[in-house]
């Protein structure tokens, strides 16, 4: 019997929400049940047009919708008017959201403005503080009231939802983010590793690599003074470690990253990496220092060891099973945990031998089938 659902749009604009919803949408193509319409809002620009190429995604419409300096009440308002009129086009059946960003809560206010169902990639995902991360919280909560399927990742993340009364169509998936990490490194297997190792040819891939992301608005400031002091403190004391960090374009960032740390020896600063790039690097580093929500998830997969430089996390599950720490942006905590990670051998393993409470790869999969049951 054909399905009811005949067309499904995926709506993302970041790279993170790129990558986590490649699987999913590989998926639903493979079925060859649901006619797939992808929309980009172009939150990010570069960055998420090499997810879309490496995972040759098809896209029908790239709404390029960011430009320098704008505020999130201009983004938001710029990405609901052009939805709405793509939305009254297309009128898919369903649409998939994914996350925690602006797009996520345009793309639902619209969709329900026209009685469109919508599907929450990671939902029930909560740090309980509003302004951190900010504004990812309240968009993850107002989202949460307007959709239909809510798929989340973790049992935690369904007891979130279960405290705001959230009860229907909740189902407990796993995170596609792992499912993207194998989809990458079978990639990366069948095409063959050379590209990586040329690209990294200048970095000494025999010390032990300490890989740093670190970006978010809420560490701008002193907050950021305070780890890149302390990554250079950490440098100066293990010269024979190796600590690269892809630096973000943001001004905020990059300025400081370049004023406390281009001068040390062995830290190596360099531009953002692709999505394949840094998951080839991840899986050659020792342990990683981030703010990513992503890369928590990602790095236990990979048997690697993750310190967070966020004062609260949404990953809580991560924290819990022991798979990362979260020491914030205190100098003195940070520190300690990175020598210890260096010198504890029996300390690193009980990190890098837990298992990952994000999933299995399968997630996709079982989101596919969920809609499967339910429209047929």
């Amino acid at each position: 019997m054909q399905t009811v659902v005949k067309k499904v749009a995926f709506i993302f604009g970041t790279r993170p929400e790129a990558i986590k919803m490649a699987p999913l949408i590989k998926a639903f193509e493979r079925s060859g049940r649901y006619e797939c319409m992808v929309c980009l809002t172009g939150q990010h620009r570069e960055m998420l047009m090499q997810v879309v190429d490496f995972f040759e995604i098809p896209v029908k419409y790239n709404l390029d919708l960011m430009t320098p300096d704008q505020t999130l009440s201009s983004l938001t308002s710029k990405i609901i008017a052009k939805l709405d009129e793509i939305i009254g086009l297309e009128k898919p059946d369903l649409v998939f959201v994914q996350g925690d960003t602006t797009t996520v809560l345009a793309a639902s206010i619209v969709s329900f403005y026209h009685k469109i169902k919508i599907a929450h990639i990671e939902a029930g995902l909560r740090s309980h503080d509003l302004y951190s991360p900010f504004p990812e919280e309240a968009n993850r909560i107002l989202t949460s009231n307007l959709v239909h399927f809510h798929f989340a990742p973790t049992p935690l993340a369904a007891k979130h939802l279960a405290q705001e009364n959230i009860t229907k169509n909740v189902f407990v998936t796993g995170n596609t983010v792992i499912d993207a990490l194998y989809l990458c490194l079978n990639i990366i297997k069948e095409k063959g590793e050379q590209t990586y190792f040329d690209y990294f040819k200048d970095f000494d891939l025999t010390k032990k690599i300490v890989l740093v992301t670190c970006h978010r608005r809420e560490n701008f400031g002193e907050p950021l003074q305070r780890i890149f002091g302390t990554l250079l403190k950490f440098a100066q004391k293990y010269p024979d470690t190796s600590i690269i960090y892809p630096v973000h374009l943001n001004p905020n960032v990059k300025q400081v990253a370049e004023a406390l740390l281009k001068d040390q020896p062995n830290i190596t600063l360099i531009p953002p990496l692709d999505y394949p790039k840094l998951v080839w690097l991840m899986n050659k580093s020792y342990f990683v220092l981030t703010d990513s929500g992503g890369i928590q998830e990602e790095a236990p997969s990979l048997g690697k060891p993750v310190l967070v430089l966020r004062e609260v996390t949404e990953r809580t599950e991560a924290v819990e099973a022991g798979t990362a720490k979260l020491v914030g942006t205190d100098a003195n905590l940070i520190f300690a945990e990175m020598e210890k990670l260096m010198t504890d051998e029996t300390y690193y393993k009980s990190f890098s031998e837990v298992h990952n409470p994000y999933g299995d790869g399968t997630a996709s999969k079982q989101i596919l089938d969920i809609i499967d049951k339910t429209y047929t």
